[in-house]
């Protein structure tokens, strides 16, 4: 599947807000943000405010980066978040919350939405004891979230579970962090979701 290979950084700054996408170095100095907070390009300081449209769309770039998807899967999250009960903003958010890849980087079993996808379509993440290797996988309630015995003494994972524990773990998740495994306490709330995200930019510009 296509992905995005380029700099990362670069997509910070273009937002001008950290997307946590180079695991532990959003937390440093070293950050881009930190560093640069202007947009990338040689003109970039050039453009105009945006408006409408352009704040619209920006945000739907934002919230697609932050969570690593495509503009086709992310088309097809808001349908489903349209069709189900409830608000549609939150329910998009939701969805994206509920992603495989997701669940294992808000666990701490990686450094960043990357890594979580590379531990999962390698195999490493076991739902429920089998073996799921697909990253948009949906988690439920009651879903325990494990490890191979390989990734449990990869160094890499535990660098990353010591890194997140002062940054904690959302509240509808739980963490056996001696045992390295997780479960799924409940849905996600928009109140768990503390990017700075405007969901209802994304709506108007869907329902054009």
């Amino acid at each position: 599947m296509a992905r995005y290979h380029a700099a990362v950084c670069r997509l910070c700054r273009r937002d001008a807000v950290k997307l946590f996408l180079k695991g532990d170095r959003c937390f440093k100095e070293k950050c881009a943000i930190e560093k640069r907070n202007t947009p990338p390009g040689q003109h970039a300081r050039r453009r105009g405010k945006l408006k409408g449209y352009g704040l619209q769309l920006r945000e739907k770039q934002k919230m697609k980066r932050i969570y690593g998807v495509l503009e086709q899967q992310f088309r097809n999250y808001f349908k489903e978040a349209d069709r189900l009960r409830g608000v549609t903003g939150e329910n998009l958010i939701g969805l994206l919350e509920k992603r495989l890849d997701n669940v294992v980087y808000r666990l701490g079993f990686a450094s960043s939405r990357q890594q979580a996808r590379q531990w999962v379509s390698h195999g490493h993440i076991r739902v429920n004891g089998r073996r799921v290797d697909v990253a948009n996988y949906q988690v439920r309630p009651g879903d325990e979230i494990g490890l191979t015995a390989n990734l449990a003494k990869n160094v890499f994972l535990l660098a990353s579970v010591e890194s997140s524990s002062g940054r904690g773990v959302p509240e509808w998740l739980e963490l056996d962090r001696e045992n390295l495994r997780g479960r799924v306490v409940r849905e996600p709330q928009r109140a768990d979701v503390t990017y700075p995200i405007e969901e209802q930019l994304i709506i108007e510009l869907y329902s054009k």
